[in-house]
């Protein structure tokens, strides 16, 4: 099931289940899981897209060998919050992928994400070959971290 609504997503969860966070590029897709007690985003790896079908099937790999129990997807929003072809492309996706697979989505705004992790990684004195390499799941690691970090906090308040 697809949520826009982070509540309705947290509703719809397993528990004691890991997450993953997805960058979602024209090239590749950034993968970061977290925990089981959903805390912590650790960025994993990067698919090199193809097409659809293998995408997919990589993805669910991934999910399998974690025990993933939803996905949170970077809703790459304009500055102003408007959606563009990025975001069409990301929910189309999205919808593909729930057809053949019934885990939770969600959708986590992800402005500025890829430049978060891009200073971090500089930070860190990364070369730049090495940033080109990892900054997908870099910056799928600050996706779900944000996403954590709302989820978390919607259960300290309620």
């Amino acid at each position: 099931m697809i949520h826009d609504d982070i509540a309705d997503f947290a509703a719809a969860l397993p528990p004691f289940r890991a997450l993953a966070g997805i960058d979602l590029g024209d090239k590749t897709i950034g993968i970061a899981v977290s925990d089981v007690t959903q805390s912590v985003a650790t960025p994993l790896s990067t698919i090199r897209r193809k097409k659809f079908t293998p995408d997919a099937e990589a993805l669910i790999e991934i999910l399998r060998q974690r025990n993933i129990g939803g996905l949170i997807f970077g809703l790459p929003r304009n500055m102003d919050g408007s959606e563009g072809p990025r975001c069409q492309a990301t929910r189309a996706f999205a919808r593909n992928f729930q057809r053949i697979h019934d885990l939770p989505i969600g959708f986590w705004d992800e402005r500025l994400s890829t430049v978060a992790a891009e200073r971090a990684l500089i930070e860190a004195d990364t070369s730049r070959r090495r940033r080109a390499e990892v900054i997908d799941h870099v910056a799928a690691g600050y996706i779900l971290q944000g996403a954590l970090d709302r989820l978390q906090h919607m259960r300290s308040a309620g």
